[in-house]
């Protein structure tokens, strides 16, 4: 079993809200995106709409994994820069892989689909996405070929005495 990536689905009612329950189960399982559990589909919902309003606007894109019955399994926004001097790499945000999908390798799958879609788009060189420390994501994103580039210390504040790095990963796509 495997997933199948789609780039730039069609937003219907059901991806939202397949997105939303991912981006729940995700992040109650402990997931570093954006949220600290518990949530709800409620709590994420505001966030899935910000990403919503860049899609409808031409700067964002989303990459969607499903699962054989076509459940959304995982996600990946890409955000093109607006900036004329940064336009030739994109950012990878809530990068997210269901937890019952953890340890199959589909995460590298997911990456693999990241880096095939950012080479899509016109006159991207390199992908940069940002992970919270203090979970061992940047190892994961090194074994896909990112390179840690920056590091803020405990730039994440996760509750009261527990601040995280916000670590800055950079992929060349050439």
């Amino acid at each position: 079993m495997s997933l199948t990536f789609e780039l730039d689905p069609s937003v219907t009612p059901e991806l939202r809200d397949g997105v939303v329950q991912l981006w729940a189960d995700v992040s109650n399982a402990g997931g570093a995106v954006g949220f600290v559990p518990p949530v709800t589909a409620e709590d994420v919902r505001p966030e899935l709409l910000k990403h919503l309003t860049g899609m409808a606007e031409g700067r964002v894109r989303l990459l969607v994994g499903y699962d054989e019955d076509g459940t959304v399994a995982a996600t990946t926004f890409l955000v093109s820069n607006t900036h004329a001097l940064m336009r030739h790499w994109i950012w990878a945000y809530t990068v997210m892989i269901h937890p019952r999908h953890q340890g199959k390798g589909y995460g590298q799958d997911l990456m693999a689909a990241v880096a095939d879609a950012a080479r899509s788009f016109d006159g991207v060189e390199a992908i940069r996405l940002t992970c919270r420390g203090g979970l061992g994501l940047e190892r994961f994103y090194a074994s896909c070929g990112y390179k840690e580039v920056g590091r803020v210390p405990g730039a994440i504040r996760v509750a009261p005495g527990d601040d995280r790095d916000d670590i800055f990963m950079l992929l060349p796509l050439n």
